[in-house]
């Protein structure tokens, strides 16, 4: 319960009023596996998920260190079993595994931006889709492994090829753009982000991110020049931490935090609750008939992954030209990622 009630405080504020705990005999059990879990997003993901009620099993893969960070965190007082997995031992870190997140990869450096990453993430994505399709093909997959607008087609090309694609349990995790838009909105408001927040579509790389500030009662006075500086913010905030960081990382902790939170309301809508609605990057219809067939947008989650897809609203001018400057770099992505799958 006291683990219960932290997690609550400390990772999903916008869901305190919904969250409940359970005694580990009325809860569903859910084994959850995080592939990837010894770099800088793995490890304080994997924390996080340890504190969440809901997660009774934890399985910890990835190439080195997956064994010490399930030593360190199976430490924790709270109840649940946590494993770790190393290279050779893929298959049975995914056995049983009904949602499996995926921060796997190289971190951006500075200079580089999400596509710079593609050569190298877009193979290990391609590897672990490949096995999840072989060892656990009705899991949910949360992805986090950037650039998020190409691997999510990336697992999604590959789990088709060996005929178990189901769109409704493929996730690109955008929560990170949601809390970021949030935060920087309560700095100017100087509200508490809880009444700040702020509905992100689109993808999640540069422009492809589309704040919909119209749509937040919060965010109604700003214009001019305040809500350009906003929204280039909400846009390029991942460059803010990389060079605050001189080199040495990209944002860890905060992806930690949006995944962990992405994840428990996955979760939540596997045990049945109602109204769990957030955004994510998912197979879509919004804009397909533009070439554009994954986007994200707020879904509503249930026991089955995505329940519905909620329309992007009505938009500003400035928002139909952010949406304008969307889609174009996001249907390359997304093509990318298609291809790549493609000429494997």
């Amino acid at each position: 319960m006291f683990a219960g009630r932290i997690f609550a405080r400390l990772v999903a504020p916008a869901f305190v009023s919904q969250f409940r705990t359970f005694s580990s005999s009325a809860a569903r059990q859910t084994k959850v596996a995080v592939l990837g879990a010894g770099g800088g997003i793995g490890q304080p993901l994997s924390l996080l998920l340890k504190m969440d009620p809901f997660v009774s099993s934890l399985s910890l893969y990835d190439i080195r260190g997956a064994p010490g960070v399930a030593a360190d965190v199976s430490h924790i007082d709270v109840t649940g079993a946590v494993r770790g997995y190393t290279a050779d031992h893929l298959d049975e870190a995914l056995d049983g595994a009904e949602v499996i997140v995926i921060p796997a990869g190289v971190p951006r450096k500075p200079g580089m931006t999400r596509d710079d990453l593609f050569n190298t993430n877009a193979s290990i994505v391609r590897d672990l889709a490949s096995a999840i399709a072989r060892v656990s093909p009705q899991a949910h997959i949360l992805v986090i492994s950037n650039p998020v607008n190409s691997t999510v087609p990336i697992v999604a090309a590959t789990l088709e090829k060996a005929g178990v694609f189901d769109p409704r349990r493929v996730f690109g995790v955008t929560s990170l753009d949601v809390s970021r838009a949030a935060r920087f909105l309560s700095e100017i408001t100087a509200k508490d982000p809880k009444e700040s927040v702020v509905t992100v579509v689109g993808g999640h790389s540069g422009v492809t991110i589309v704040p919909l500030l119209s749509q937040s009662p919060s965010a109604k006075d700003i214009s001019g020049e305040a809500y350009e500086k906003i929204i280039h913010r909400i846009q390029f905030g991942g460059d803010e931490v990389v060079k605050a960081k001189d080199g040495a990382g990209s944002a860890t902790l905060s992806m930690a935090y949006a995944g962990a939170r992405f994840t428990h309301a996955v979760l939540r809508g596997l045990r049945g609750h109602k109204n769990v609605i957030t955004p994510s990057f998912v197979k879509s219809p919004l804009f397909a008939d533009q070439g554009v067939d994954f986007f994200s947008s707020k879904v509503e989650l249930g026991p089955n992954g995505v329940e519905k897809i909620h329309p992007v609203g009505d938009l500003s001018a400035e928002e139909e030209k952010l949406l304008a400057a969307c889609l174009p770099d996001l249907k390359k992505n997304i093509e990318k990622g298609k291809a790549f799958v493609a000429q494997a």
